[in-house]
């Protein structure tokens, strides 16, 4: 309590402050054009400060006078009907504290304040310009509101738009993980009664795997090394059914291993090399995924020498819900053309897939969360 009490105080004596600069710094500018004068330049520079610094003392009860009217942001004509008697009060009450101020500055007699023609005297000379800077004064309360208004509104629209974002993503994540799930029993059910013994070992590594995707359900990306070891439950389930007619290589730069990567982006990948293109293949097929750092960006890839793509083949028309789901998670992660996602025929046969990301480490993010 003592603590929030004392940043209270420190919050209000900054404000206090610099209001005492702000308002000391406008009389100053005013008093500039009378300081060029050797004589009497004290007097004009202490007679705009007494002037401005009564206006920042009014300022403040303009400012929480305002605060309580009883009308939203939006009915701002309400508002300046509030302030037309405010403004003669206000106006009225500063011609006292402005001679108030200039006594106790040594610029006028004491007097002065019970003199009956102190507020007709200013009625006909300064009370008009008087009466314009509290319109300035309520002017610039209401600007500097509305930018308020702005920068809330436009902080909650980026807030819907990441929570929009984020639901996306995760209603594809939903959407990829029972179509990887159901692929792989339906591998282990063709091996259930030609050989059990193979199928509790791909059970095995399925168990592993939904743990692993349990582990990162919550996260959109991951360490490169945490998405190549649960690529590696997978190789395996995959090298159990083929055998020998199965291979697969790793070409993974050491700098890569910690970038952040979508989480379960490249089963996807490996498994569409396998269906679509090894397990068409009469011969031994190769799946090659390599990764490298090319200045700030990490460059993917994901090749096979199977059969490759038909002449009339295209992302758009042809890719089936592991690469959809796939590509459409990376656009959305990496968005404003962040990120490249190619699928083409790989030179010599075959098909290759190639990602581009930023590379990012968690390490940096890490980082930057803490400086935000």
């Amino acid at each position: 309590m003592i603590s929030n009490a004392g940043a209270l105080l420190s919050k209000w004596l900054r404000r206090a402050l610099l209001a005492a600069v702000l308002w000391s710094t406008i009389g100053f500018i005013f008093a500039l054009p009378g300081l060029s004068t050797p004589q009497g330049w004290h007097q004009q520079l202490l007679s705009y400060l007494a002037l401005w610094w009564s206006w920042g003392f009014v300022a403040f009860f303009i400012v929480a006078l305002d605060a309580r009217l009883p009308f939203s942001g939006a009915q701002l004509g309400r508002r300046i009907a509030a302030h037309l008697p405010l403004s003669l009060v206000f106006t009225s009450l500063l011609v006292y504290l402005l001679a108030a101020v200039r006594a106790l500055l040594g610029l006028e007699q004491w007097a002065a304040l019970s003199n009956p023609h102190l507020l007709p005297n200013a009625l006909r000379g300064m009370f008009p310009w008087s009466w314009l800077i509290y319109w300035v004064i309520v002017g610039a309360w209401q600007a500097y509101r509305y930018y308020q208004r702005y920068l809330s509104s436009e902080l909650r629209r980026e807030r819907l738009e990441r929570q929009f974002s984020e639901a996306r993503l995760n209603a594809l994540r939903m959407q990829l993980n029972p179509h990887f799930l159901f692929n792989a029993l339906n591998t282990i059910s063709s091996q259930v009664e030609r050989d059990p013994r193979l199928a509790r070992r791909m059970i095995e590594h399925l168990g592993d795997l939904l743990r692993l995707s349990l582990a990162s359900k919550d996260k959109q990306e991951v360490p490169f090394v945490d998405e190549l070891e649960f690529l590696e439950h997978y190789v395996a389930i995959q090298k159990i059914r083929f055998g020998d007619h199965l291979k697969v290589e790793l070409a993974i730069a050491p700098e890569v291993k910690l970038a952040c990567v979508p989480s379960l982006f490249l089963q996807p990948l490996v498994e569409n090399a396998i269906r679509h293109g090894l397990s068409q293949h009469s011969s031994r097929g190769t799946v090659t995924i390599s990764a490298e750092r090319l200045d700030h960006r990490v460059k993917i890839r994901v090749l096979d020498d199977g059969v490759g793509l038909p002449p009339d083949w295209s992302l758009e028309s042809f890719a089936g819900l592991g690469l959809t789901v796939t590509r459409q998670r990376i656009a959305g992660l990496y968005p404003g053309g962040a990120s490249q996602f190619l699928i083409r025929n790989r030179e010599g046969g075959g098909t290759e897939v190639e990602i581009d990301l930023p590379f990012r480490t968690a390490v940096e993010d890490a980082h930057d969360i803490a400086e935000g």
